[in-house]
């Protein structure tokens, strides 16, 4: 922290004395994460941070921006570093800027791209958003299976600076079909005489360009790849992602499920950059929702009114915190196995039998507790009177009812959004515990009703 400090101050020094020269020798010499350090400190200057740069460093930097801080430095660069710098992006990297920005600012900025580069930007840009088609770089090496190590060694040394990555390299036939994929490894300590077809082992994982990105992470994450060749319907080949790519998504979704499963809508920004207006926007929809659904608890209580006892409603925060409590727990669990793929649409019985087993054990452990909770409390007090055995049952069985529906509510929910094409983090824990407090009164007062019979007094 002290060393970006001093680097700091000494920027700051080199700018107002006009001794660019030196920052830029400075600033070429840095990683290209003490860079972007340097612009998150000093955010006035970073748009002469990435003047000064050189032309590759420069795209480097510029793509591990967060779009907020792009697009405020895109507003200050010069015509000439703006063509430069788009021009020099890889193709991904480029695409995913492009999807961010206006429509008419990105014609304005495709009309700079060269011919190539224009082409191959409109056609990655031509895929759906949210699409492995947005990940994909069309800059990778392909070799002949009837090729022998030499010669795919020649190749390497003259195609492979265009390459985004020569880890992996991709055998396709002469119509362009992918056939399998090669790590540079086996090429490397292979007979110099060996031939493609020899090395192939017919293991090949490959994605296909309308796939969603969401499941992209997934094959990565259980296939343990650095790059993933991307296909069309037909299985020619059309380009490749990355794993730094998939890590930025990854990274995304986590992001939009924590805000979700939070209860409020997904931040476009990072929070320091979301303006008031925008961020009670983004809040007050899903609170209004939840107000609207609380009002309900006023109709439930309005309905058993003449059956509730001053005993009965101060023991309701017991029932409704349990229930909402073994609801949230639920949603969040199964959301977090839909994300890493470990449970599917087809595993909702399987689910929900296991949700039924544990939300009953779950409410027999806090019924129990309830019920000894009332016994102590009679022991020392006589609160509940004659009939605090009663009580006692009726907040137990109360209990298991509700956190058994709490947890039912909680793993189904997910499915349910999800099979009708929603996202299964919108049923939020804020939203499962709204929807179960208000169906847990229910539970609540029937059961009470049920045992207490006669001992209720109005």
């Amino acid at each position: 922290m002290e060393e970006l400090e001093m680097q700091v101050e000494l920027v700051e020094k080199w700018i107002a004395s006009g001794r660019i020269s030196e920052l830029q020798d400075f600033l070429n010499e840095q990683n290209i994460s003490d860079v972007e350090e340097l612009i998150d400190e000093l955010p006035e200057h970073a748009a002469l941070f990435i003047e000064t740069l050189n032309i590759n460093r420069a795209v480097h930097v510029f793509s591990i921006l967060d779009f907020p801080t792009q697009e405020r430095i895109f507003k200050k660069l010069s015509a000439t570093k703006v063509s430069e710098l788009i021009n020099e992006m890889p193709p991904d990297d480029r695409t995913s800027f492009f999807s961010e920005l206006k429509g008419d600012v990105v014609k304005r900025l495709i009309i700079m791209l060269s011919p190539e580069e224009r082409k191959e930007a409109l056609s990655l840009l031509g895929y759906p958003e949210d699409s492995v088609g947005r990940l994909m770089t069309p800059d990778y090496i392909t070799v002949k299976p009837h090729w022998n190590i030499t010669r795919i060694l020649e190749h390497i040394r003259r195609y492979g600076n265009a390459s985004e990555t020569i880890d992996v390299l991709y055998v396709i036939d002469s119509e362009g079909r992918l056939m399998d994929d090669i790590k540079i490894r086996d090429i490397l300590i292979s007979d110099p005489e060996t031939k493609v077809e020899d090395l192939i082992d017919n293991r090949l994982i490959s994605l296909h360009a309308n796939d969603p990105q969401e499941e992209a992470v997934n094959v990565f994450r259980m296939n343990n790849r650095v790059a993933l060749p991307v296909v069309d319907e037909q299985g020619i080949m059309l380009g490749m992602v990355t794993i730094d790519d998939i890590l930025w998504v990854a990274n995304e979704e986590y992001s939009e499920d924590m805000q979700r499963i939070g209860g409020t809508e997904a931040l476009d920004e990072p929070y320091l950059d979301v303006s008031i207006f925008h961020l009670v926007k983004k809040r007050g929809g899903w609170l209004i929702v939840l107000f609207l659904g609380q009002l309900l608890t006023f109709n439930v209580l309005e309905f058993y009114e003449d059956k509730l006892s001053t005993i009965l409603v101060l023991l309701m925060p017991l029932i409704m915190s349990s229930g909402g409590n073994s609801g949230s727990q639920a949603s969040t669990l199964i959301i977090q196995a839909m994300a890493m793929g470990e449970v599917t649409l087809r595993d909702w019985w399987q689910v929900m039998r296991r949700e039924i087993v544990s939300g009953f054990l779950l409410g027999l452990i806090l019924g129990t507790l309830g019920f000894f909770r009332i016994s102590v409390y009679q022991a020392f007090s006589d609160a509940y009177g004659d009939a605090w055995m009663l009580y006692g049952f009726a907040i137990a069985f109360s209990l298991v009812g509700v956190v058994l529906w709490g947890s039912l509510v909680g793993s189904m929910l997910p499915f349910i959004l999800r099979r009708f094409g929603a996202d299964p983090a919108s049923s939020s824990a804020p939203f499962v515990s709204t929807l179960v407090d208000v169906t847990g009164l229910i539970i609540y007062f029937t059961v009470a009703t049920l045992v207490l019979g006669n001992v209720i007094v109005a």
